[in-house]
């Protein structure tokens, strides 16, 4: 006979379950919960876009509505995953993991990973967890959850349930992407200058095209449109110079209220075969802070003119800087704001110019981008377009490396040098070398076998620095942004950058346990740092000339060699001290790597002055001509067909988290942390820094001489190594008002093994 129901039974067996879970030592919890989901560094993989507008259709539905929908495609045949670990308590450590994937939205909300269920994996691995489950379809939406366990005896939630896409053809290996997005900005201010004539402005320039919604009374009125970056005299400036965008349309009115797209006709000059195009759905754009709509009679508001802007998917809020020095913040939200404007093909470019992208660019834009958002993919996809498109620039094949090392850092997956492993040990130019170790593109070596093995076609040129002395109309008075730099045979700049390329193919051939490689390139670079300091260190002056024939020393020739590691430590006192009585004798390009120079010799006073100057040649400048987006070139003078919108100009937006916060990873995806704040005579700053491992937030206040307070929260899963500014051997370490062990290096109190959670370190007498 069946017995009656009970209605009480369903609950107690909930509550004797969540009994035993928590009687086995594993509460669960919400708190815990892993965010921030990413699959091939994509952390909005679901995102789905109308005409790159956002649109919240969900992924599994979009690809089968009949609109013009953009989205991610995952190409890969084994994704690899990631996750943010969240925790209340501090020193939280990831112990295991469970990753579902599912076939089916039904499937993954009911815990059944039909795809791929890892079980409880015991690892404290978070970011770049492989696929392994069934063969994914192509051109299919995939969902997928994660919970993880600590080292608190605490199993989380599963995390929200993220999506998608595969791509029509999968492969091995291959870079995600997002669509470009676009996004609607009204003006800031509407003002009159006659009853037919509006100025508007924006308040920052973006690129994009105009909309208007307009009357037109008698069916044959036609408006005049003004975009234009640059403003003279209250009006959108005709003749701004150089490559400073204005442009003008004319407009036809219907009769009636109409809204109109103004439809931008391709430049020639940035559309060529090299150039990087727009995709269909966003057409044509241009950089533009103002707009004039002229013989329009009829009031305006502000409603009825739109700035459609167009870059990659951006979130503002991973990162925020502020300090006590007002001319820093405002660099800062220079350089920042930047990053977003300039990245509206998807793949870094030089600007609206030529819109080409070139290695030098690349590398401080990737820099900058993993500085001031929690995005990795732009990044890896330009460095590898590269790869297989280089430029002339000697040292600027050579930065290929140094690209691929910096992906690693950041993100600590190592497939992409994986799959570009032969490329880039051929980009080293290890092959131009000689007897003694010293590279030249002028010896006979550069053979068309070398050319092919880089994938160039054509002349290799050493840089140095750009302008050079009379190029581009330059007058003879003005010397370029080679600081004088003679050009040898054996260039000093050429080699120090061969160097580093050497020192850190060498550090991922060992990745990747490539052990006679790793022996090789580490023996080759260890042999080309003995031959440099004998033969271009002069050992009367104590620093180095440009090259072997020349007793001509250069900022160049003394800033690149010591930020990659090869003055000796005698002497860095007299190098910095050269670097200094040359002041910003080199490009905005080349300020990267004079900062990171003095800032890793300790410089950080001189570092501060550079980086808030007021100067003509500082990032300041920029501000001041009226620009909001960083310029190519420190002033118009410098480089006359500059434009207003080059990304190798907002160096700042890496200097100031890695160098003058000092946050960088001392292990790949940031295992491990260096904390490392520069403060000089700055009385307090706060940074927030996104990592693929969650953001780190920071905060000191500093009295020079007296004392240094540092509030500090680092993510989950992660430890770091803290250094604080020691202004004397006797001072107190205190970590939460308690003592704490440290060692004295280089003028810091070194703390290791900082957990994560919140921590708050006191320097005081």
């Amino acid at each position: 006979m069946k017995q009656p129901t009970n209605p009480i039974r369903p609950f107690l067996i909930s509550v004797c379950m969540m009994l035993a879970v928590f009687s086995a030592g594993a509460a669960v919890t919400e708190a815990n919960r892993p965010t921030g989901l990413t699959v091939n560094l994509l952390a909005h993989a679901d995102r789905v876009f109308l005409n790159g507008y956002p649109v919240n259709t969900p992924l599994y539905q979009a690809v089968s509505f009949r609109e013009n929908f953009q989205f991610a495609e995952i190409a890969q045949k084994q994704p690899f995953f990631g996750w943010i670990v969240n925790a209340e308590k501090n020193n939280t450590l990831q112990t295991a993991y469970r990753v579902l994937v599912a076939s089916t939205l039904e499937n993954i909300l009911n815990d059944r990973g039909d795809c791929w269920d890892s079980g409880k994996t015991e690892s404290d691995q978070s970011v770049n967890i492989t696929y392994n489950g069934k063969p994914l379809e192509p051109g299919k939406v995939y969902f997928w959850k994660v919970k993880t366990w600590n080292n608190h005896g605490e199993e989380s939630l599963f995390s929200a349930v993220a999506q998608f896409k595969t791509a029509a053809v999968l492969s091995d290996y291959a870079t995600a992407a997002y669509p470009l997005q676009k996004q609607d900005d009204h003006p800031v201010a509407l003002q009159p200058l006659s009853p037919s004539h509006t100025f508007v402005d924006f308040g920052k320039a973006a690129f994009g095209r105009i909309r208007v919604t307009l009357l037109g009374k008698t069916g044959s009125d036609t408006v005049t449109i003004h975009l234009g970056e640059a403003r003279k005299d209250g009006r959108i400036d005709r003749a701004p110079g150089g490559t400073i965008r204005y442009a003008t349309y004319q407009l036809p009115l219907k009769r009636g209220w109409n809204t109109y797209v103004v439809v931008l006709p391709p430049d020639k000059r940035n559309t060529g075969p090299q150039a990087v195009l727009m995709p269909q759905y966003t057409g044509e754009v241009l950089p533009f802070r103002y707009c004039e709509i002229e013989n329009y009679y009829h009031p305006l508001s502000k409603e009825q003119v739109v700035r459609e802007t167009v870059f990659y998917p951006f979130d503002g809020d991973d990162s925020h800087f502020s300090s006590s020095d007002t001319v820093l913040n405002q660099v800062w939200e220079l350089s920042k704001y930047s990053i977003k404007a300039t990245s509206f093909l998807g793949i870094y470019v030089d600007g609206d110019r030529e819109r080409i992208a070139y290695e030098a660019d690349a590398l401080i834009n990737q820099l900058c981008h993993y500085g001031v958002a929690r995005e990795y993919s732009m990044a890896r996809r330009s460095h590898e377009y590269l790869i297989l498109r280089p430029t002339w620039p000697t040292e600027w094949i050579l930065q290929s490396v140094l690209m691929a090392w910096n992906d690693y850092l950041y993100t600590g997956n190592s497939e992409s040098f994986s799959h570009f492993y032969n490329d880039l040990k051929a980009k080293t130019l290890v092959t131009l070398a000689d007897e003694s170790g010293l590279i030249s593109t002028r010896t006979g070596k550069v053979t068309p076998e070398v050319l092919q093995s880089i994938h160039f076609n054509g002349n290799l040129r050493d840089i140095v620095d750009w302008p050079h002395t009379g190029i581009l109309g330059l007058e003879k008075n003005e010397g370029g942004e080679t600081d004088g730099f003679v050009f040898q045979e054996v260039n000093t700049v050429v080699n120090a950058f061969h160097y580093r390329a050497l020192v850190l193919m060498a550090e991922m051939a060992g990745v990747l346990g490539e052990a006679a490689d790793r022996e090789r390139f580490s023996a080759q670079a260890e042999k080309l740092k003995k031959v440099f300091n004998e033969q271009l260190l002069d050992k009367k002056r104590g620093i180095y000339v440009d090259g072997i024939g020349t007793g001509h020393a250069s900022l160049h020739g003394n800033m690149f060699p010591l930020a990659f590691g090869l003055a000796p430590a005698k002497n860095t006192g007299k190098i910095t001290a050269f670097l200094q009585s040359r002041g910003m004798a080199c490009s905005v390009y080349g300020s990267q790597f004079l900062l990171d120079a003095l800032y890793d010799s300790g410089e950080a006073g001189y570092g501060l002055q550079l980086l808030s100057s007021t100067a003509e040649r500082s990032w300041y400048n920029m501000i001041r001509v009226g620009s909001t987006v960083s310029l190519e070139a420190w002033d118009n003078k410098y480089k006359p067909n500059q434009d207003w919108n080059h990304a190798w100009g907002a160096a700042p937006a890496n200097l100031i988290p890695r160098k003058l916060m000092g946050i960088e990873p001392l292990e790949p995806g940031f295992r491990k942390i260096r904390i490392r704040p520069q403060p000089a005579s700055l009385s307090h700053a706060e940074l927030r820094h996104p990592t693929i491992r969650g953001e780190v937030w920071m905060a000191f206040q500093n009295r020079p001489g007296e004392s240094f307070s540092l509030d500090l929260i680092l993510p989950g899963n992660t430890t770091a190594e803290v250094h604080l500014p020691l202004f004397s051997a006797k001072q107190k370490v205190t970590r939460n008002g308690q003592p704490v062990s440290f060692r004295i290096q280089d003028g810091f109190a070194v703390i290791s093994d900082v957990g994560s959670g919140k921590s708050k370190f006191e320097v005081t007498r």
